[in-house]
């Protein structure tokens, strides 16, 4: 096969799995055992039979091409309802959000790379394709007691990852780091993650014994981090019952005010994508389960560990679950 044929529909791909992403069932087509692999350390498996798929993906890797990272940031371009990412010179995608499709070709070398698979191809994607599939991606962390979930919103540098991996030695199960992926199906509300390090600066590793006194070993977008790995304190999915707008301030303190449904909404939906009229009333659904779910936004500074321990306590107090590792 030439190098022009990559998209031409006698292209083999004849690898193929089922898998959910965040709530989404999807079948992934491709000629490389790796993709499979990056796939199923990423994804779900579907072991029962289903009446249709959400969305499907269709991978062809050119195994001579060996191209080697680091990588060049992506490239991504939008035009109605199509959406075009740029890896390399060998690899990219092109999604069609009416069809719901995304066919690409990819390097060999880039198709091995399951880290890179896991942290940003596969995120990408969920990305592009949320709002098509009625799911809304938070900017947010996201920790769970048993099945229910907190989630933690804000903007960069407010403290998600921190409080995050407070709560996760207090007891809770991580879910998710800066990205939480929400669906409602057959009218329930489930958050979603995707299994990505918990990522940490510096200045708030040294809050922890795992990296005091350590030098960060990591560079994630031009700055040094400490990525943690929870292992067994991780869960796939669970039930929000609370959202935590986070605040931070300078000083030490703890102050958790309510807030309202339409300052809930408009929070969420300034960090939405833009999405078509058919995509937006698809995640309607969604939104309006999330804005079922108490909201507060928490003003706060102070010692991640003392702040966690509040928050746990609120999180108690207004879902009525038990301490974690009491269930």
């Amino acid at each position: 096969m030439s190098a022009a044929d990559f998209l031409h529909k006698d292209a083999s791909t004849q690898l193929s799995e089922l898998y959910v992403a965040a709530g989404a069932v999807f079948r992934f087509s491709t000629n490389c055992e790796e993709l499979l692999k990056a796939a199923r350390g990423s994804f779900l498996p579907v072991n029962s039979p289903v009446a249709s798929i959400d969305f499907s993906l269709r991978f062809w890797v050119n195994l001579s091409d060996q191209s080697q990272g680091p990588w060049p940031k992506p490239y991504v371009r939008g035009l109605d309802h199509l959406v075009f990412a740029g890896f390399d010179a060998g690899s990219s995608m092109l999604a069609d959000l009416r069809t719901l499709r995304v066919i690409g070709r990819f390097s060999a070398g880039m198709a091995a790379d399951t880290t890179y698979w896991r942290t940003v191809i596969f995120p990408m994607l969920l990305s592009i394709l949320a709002g098509s599939v009625g799911v809304v991606e938070l900017h947010a962390s996201c920790v769970a007691t048993g099945q229910q979930g907190l989630i933690l919103l804000g903007p960069s540098h407010c403290g998600k990852s921190t409080l995050a991996m407070a709560l996760t030695k207090a007891g809770f199960k991580f879910l998710s780091d800066d990205r939480t992926f929400c669906s409602a199906k057959h009218k329930k509300l489930a958050a979603w993650g995707l299994p990505r390090p918990l990522k940490l600066r510096r200045d708030s590793g040294s809050f922890f014994d795992d990296f005091r006194d350590r030098e960060p070993n990591d560079v994630q977008n031009g700055e040094r981090v400490f990525h943690f790995d929870p292992g067994p304190h991780c869960i796939a999915q669970c039930e929000p019952r609370l959202l935590v707008v986070l605040q931070r301030e300078c000083s030490a303190g703890f102050a958790m005010t309510p807030m309202t449904n339409s300052d809930v909404r408009s929070y969420i939906e300034q960090d939405l994508l833009a999405e078509s009229p058919d995509a937006v009333q698809r995640q309607e659904e969604t939104l309006n389960h999330l804005l079922s779910v108490p909201c507060f936004m928490l003003r706060y500074g102070g010692k991640p560990q003392q702040i966690a321990e509040q928050l746990a306590a609120s999180f108690l107090s207004n879902t009525q679950c038990q301490w974690p590792g009491t269930m």
